[in-house]
């Protein structure tokens, strides 16, 4: 399999029957009230220095200048800030729908000055690959945030977290705890930068959500999640027998993350 068609392969292959048709009545829904984003998560599996610095040129010659142009904006590059040996690079790419993220695979290729800059990283051979594997996810934005809100360009510390919930009906009442009753308004009154909060619609782990959050350093994380613990309001949704963390999640994985020099987030 060519490498430049491996995230288009392994995202499109049996979409057409059911995933398309939730995906486009998902699409409507938000419609009615207001276009909610869509995101791609990307995670690189790297094998040394050589193919993570193959991947942040390709982003940052090829790849992000490209999507801009394509009208994805605030596309993220992360690092990981305590990696287990050699890092992952993490990356956020936001769509104006599911059509356009469908689309732009083969408008990338018929891009000659994307094709043109990310050449090492596309044209990668087997035996000396540009990474060793990724993972993707397609994500629908919560109606209460549904766009990328800005972030500041300073010294800043990202952490994203992703709820597993044990079947499809527990997932969905985490995500109305959070778009109904007013969990994801309590991260802004207590002053936490949220990016995005979404839903994940194709990918790893699934049913969850996931979200990220920016700190300016751990101290800064530490005292924000001390005050949501001990938040009034948080005790009282959280106390509620239909949302209990207990019956709705099943695992929460958090990754502290570090932007890369040309990140847009």
């Amino acid at each position: 399999m060519k490498r430049s068609a491996f995230i288009k392969t392994t995202l499109t292959a049996g979409l057409a029957g059911s995933v398309l048709p939730a995906i486009s009545s998902a699409e409507k829904t938000a419609n009615k009230d207001q276009q909610t984003e869509f995101y791609e998560l990307r995670i690189y599996t790297l094998k040394d220095e050589t193919q993570q610095k193959l991947v942040e040129d390709y982003f940052q010659n090829a790849a992000i200048p490209a999507l801009n142009k394509l009208g994805s904006k605030n596309i993220g590059v992360f690092t990981e800030m305590k990696p287990e040996g050699q890092t992952k690079i993490y990356a956020i790419i936001p769509f104006k729908s599911a059509d356009a993220f469908f689309k732009m695979e083969n408008q990338l290729l018929a891009d000659t000055a994307y094709r043109q800059a990310g050449a090492a990283y596309l044209n990668a051979p087997a035996s000396a690959p540009a990474y060793d594997r990724i993972e993707s996810s397609l994500m629908q934005a919560f109606k209460t945030t549904p766009n990328l809100l800005p972030t500041e360009k300073k010294q800043r510390l990202f952490e994203l977290r992703r709820y597993e919930s044990a079947s499809e009906l527990t997932g969905k009442k985490k995500i109305e705890m959070f778009n109904e009753v007013g969990e994801s308004a309590i991260f802004k009154r207590l002053g936490f930068r949220p990016v995005f909060f979404a839903e994940t619609l194709i990918g790893e782990m699934r049913p969850n959500l996931t979200y990220m959050i920016m700190f300016d350093d751990m101290a800064d994380h530490d005292a924000k999640w001390k005050s949501f613990g001990g938040d009034a309001e948080w005790k009282r949704i959280s106390s509620m027998p239909e949302y209990s963390d207990k019956l709705n999640v099943s695992r929460i994985t958090s990754t502290f993350l570090i932007p890369t020099v040309f990140s847009q987030i």
